[in-house]
């Protein structure tokens, strides 16, 4: 590359730099919205508001997510542009949660008097409008009047200044639809109780549809009651995250303990933890040894066990021992906090089916309104007498009946409730884009190490030569039994090795350690890629390679040669021992398959999805792992660009590709993947390239992943199904479609009752993947 073009490669990767660092993300919730229309509305604001790039408003969860310019945009901006349109933004607030979860309590206690009040007067009109033998005054309009006006005016009084709102912003929104719909029915209830001499004069007999309003003002309060018990339970996963946070901690400070609330706690903060306690924060052990239940986070149901430069997870909980750590992460940079969010981004991102539904709710409003005012042009020409009566019937049907609020909460419930129960099993989703995506792969390709096998060398077999007594009188040892032999050549393995670097010698030590004793080591030479070679106990100890062994003069025996050649066919590495150039045993190490691979891929391959090992490792290694976990389709010796490569020709192919890896070579591969699934404990390059984070690298969790994904796609399909069939069925009927043939008219009070029943039945819908077995 030439000096000039990497001049211009740099400037463009400064540019592109500053742009990144121009631009600001932030999540916040938004008090008042009533329904998916108002959110709509939102965000179109937002998106024209200066600064702003990007705006996503959901209603399901009431958040906001806005990427803006700082140097154009700012925070006060677009917290005024949200409250002109009449609601209340919480930008820069420190508990969030709180705020949501107030404000969603103190609504829910205002629907609930509200609710109680609309109810007992509506119950007077129905019984004096529906009851010819009811008391006389409950019949009198005079007094269905005082009783329906506030209903109107006080219950109903959030849906006037809703759409009056809109109307100022040049828009509409589903209050635009209760307001307009029962303020025909009250109005003209009024105009006829007013004007009756006049009307009854004239022989036009007077109708009053006092009721009508007051119960579709009720219906309708009742299903957004209902609504908002059953939206509380859709985060109950983020709930669940936020109550794992620890309120104080430890601190031991000049020398003493004291115990801190924990936003007291600073980095590098020395820490004392209790038996029984949350850990604080993210950290270091400097002291100590516990078992950690980490299940909280990483949804692993054992004890994980912790020793002295360990790394601890912030509100997991310490069962058994007594540690000291340094406080490494604290706030907003701990892994729980990160991981919550991750899930609050995610439950507020779009998945692209809900494009669908966007387009739609955007025209639906002023598109009803029409519909309505057309219903009633029509009865009033071809209708039968009273002409106006059924007119206006028809018409403020139409206007309720319609529920742009099932379309709105169809996808984002869904995503919400799929969302949070992946978090709470180990499954971190990072936006609605990769769930659904997910739910559509046909190729999950699998890197190798760290992914179906667990990332580092382990001695899998030991044997030693049969004849042990013989060759420990040759080399005049003065021990037996054969235990007591086995155990003096492993303390020799054991000490030579502990000098050496190399990963499988590490391997080695684990495995010997528990039954030996350290011996001193001296003239110890280590041949790389070979072996190493050292004087213990007066006794020269080899290990390493066959040809190793053989160029120092030491004859393998044919017994051990045999199972080496076995266990490399399994792939495994084979390290021959030789004390005083005698050929006394043979260790076998190799990356060991993870436990739950082979079920795994039976798993994937049982739902038609295709596996494909690709990995850098040779082909012999690459094909032997490939067949102990069931993989026919092998790509070895494969780059790091090699492999983005590969995925691009397959998604070409119109392949919905998923890649499933750890390593900073896999990141590229994982970019460029329709859904990449980065392993808990793989690398922070890995991780940011993923779309989906399985927190306790589990393997498992990859079918796991791909279910929940499925459940939630067929769960939005039959949500959309419902609010569509719903509209499409009802709006006709509303508008009189069944009078020509059966002379059945929609009944405004009805049509309130199947609205509210409508966008309830979407949120419980949703509410059902709960209840998804995800390890089946």
């Amino acid at each position: 590359m030439s000096q000039e073009v990497q001049r211009e490669s740099s400037k463009i990767s400064t540019v592109n730099e500053r742009k990144r660092v121009d631009m600001k993300k932030i999540s916040f919730p938004i008090s008042g919205m009533h329904c998916a229309s108002c959110a709509a509305n939102i965000q179109r604001t937002l998106q024209k508001t200066k600064g702003v790039v990007n705006a996503n408003v959901n209603y399901a969860n009431e958040q906001a997510t806005v990427e803006y310019d700082e140097k154009v945009g700012s925070e006060k901006n677009i917290e005024k542009a949200i409250a002109t349109l009449g609601y209340t933004a919480h930008i820069g607030a420190n508990d969030k949660e709180d705020i949501v979860a107030l404000d969603r309590a103190k609504e829910r206690q205002e629907l609930k008097r509200k609710l109680l009040v609309s109810s007992v007067l509506t119950g007077f009109l129905l019984i004096g409008a529906m009851i010819p033998f009811s008391p006389a005054f409950l019949q009198n309009a005079w007094v269905m009047w005082i009783l329906a006006t506030p209903v109107q005016f006080w219950v109903g009084g959030h849906y006037y200044h809703s759409a009056w709102s809109a109307l100022k912003n040049k828009t509409t929104n589903m209050d635009t639809l209760i307001a307009l719909g029962t303020s025909v029915a009250y109005f003209f209830s009024v105009f006829s109780l007013l004007f009756m001499r006049f009307f009854r004069s004239a022989g036009v007999e007077t109708h009053f549809y006092f009721e009508v309003s007051a119960t579709i003002i009720t219906l309708i309060l009742l299903g957004k009651f209902l609504e908002l018990r059953a939206k509380g339970k859709t985060s109950e996963a983020i709930k669940k995250l936020v109550g794992l946070q620890v309120k104080t901690a430890h601190a031991i400070r000049n020398g003493k303990e004291v115990t801190l609330p924990l936003e007291q706690v600073v980095k590098g903060d020395h820490l004392h933890v209790l038996p029984g306690e949350k850990i604080p924060v993210d950290g270091i052990i400097i002291a100590g040894e516990s078992s950690i239940d980490e299940s909280m986070v990483t949804g692993e149901s054992l004890p994980v066990e912790k020793r002295k430069h360990d790394q601890v997870i912030g509100s997991t909980v310490n069962q058994s021992g007594t540690f000291e750590m340094i406080a490494q992460k604290i706030g907003s940079e701990t892994m729980l906090a990160q991981i919550i969010e991750l899930v609050k981004q995610a439950q507020g991102s779009r998945a692209p089916i809900q494009a669908i539904t966007d387009t739609v709710a955007s025209y639906f409003v002023p598109t009803i309104i029409i519909i309505s005012f057309f219903t009633f042009i029509v009865w009033m020409i071809i209708g039968p007498q009273p002409r106006l009566l059924y007119a206006l019937v028809s018409m403020i049907s139409v206007l309720i009946v319609a529920c742009p609020c099932a379309l709105g909460l169809a996808t984002p419930t869904s995503i919400i409730v799929a969302i949070g129960k992946g978090a709470t099993h180990g499954i971190l989703i990072k936006d609605a884009q990769a769930l659904e995506a997910a739910s559509n792969v046909r190729t999950i390709i699998f890197d190798k190490t760290g992914t179906l096998t667990e990332g580092k060398p382990v001695v899998q077999k030991q044997i030693y030569v049969d004849n042990l007594q013989k060759i420990a009188n040759e080399l005049r040892l003065t021990i037996a039994p054969q235990s007591m032999i086995e155990s003096y050549i492993d303390s020799l393995i054991f000490s030579v090795e502990k000098n050496s670097h190399h990963p499988l010698a590490k391997a080695v030590v684990q495995f010997v350690e528990k039954k030996s004793h350290l011996f001193e080591v001296t003239r110890f030479k280590d041949f790389s890629g070979l072996g190493v070679k050292a004087l213990v106990e007066n006794h020269e100890v080899l290990i390493g390679t066959r040809a190793f062994l053989e160029k120092q003069n030491v004859h393998i025996a044919p017994q051990l040669d045999a199972y080496a050649q076995q266990w490399r066919e399994n792939a495994w590495t084979v390290s021959y021992v030789a004390i005083d150039n005698i050929n006394v045993a043979l260790l076998g190490i190799a990356d060991a398959i993870k436990a739950a691979a082979p079920q795994t891929i039976q798993r994937l391959c049982a739902v038609n999805i295709t596996p494909v090992l690709m990995t850098g490792d040779n082909k012999e290694t690459a094909h032997v792992i490939a067949k102990q976990v069931g993989i026919s389709d092998v790509r070895a010796e494969v780059l790091p660009q090699d492999k983005e490569s590969y995925i691009t020709s397959l998604r070409k192919q119109r392949n919905i590709v998923a890649m499933v890896g750890d390593g900073i070579n896999d990141a590229p591969a994982l970019a460029a993947a329709d859904v990449g699934i980065a392993m808990g404990n793989g690398t922070d390059v890995a991780l940011e390239s993923a779309g989906i984070v399985l927190l306790r690298s589990d393997i498992a969790l990859v079918p796991a992943a791909v279910k929940l994904s499925k459940a939630t796609m067929r769960n939005i399909y039959q949500n959309l199904v419902w609010a569509f069939g719903y509209n499409i069925v009802l709006i006709p009927v509303a508008m009189g479609a069944l009078y020509p043939l059966f002379h059945v008219q929609l009944n405004p009070m009805l049509a309130s009752a199947a609205m509210a029943l409508s966008s309830v039945s979407v949120v419980t819908n949703a509410l059902r993947l709960k209840s998804v077995p995800l390890n089946k």
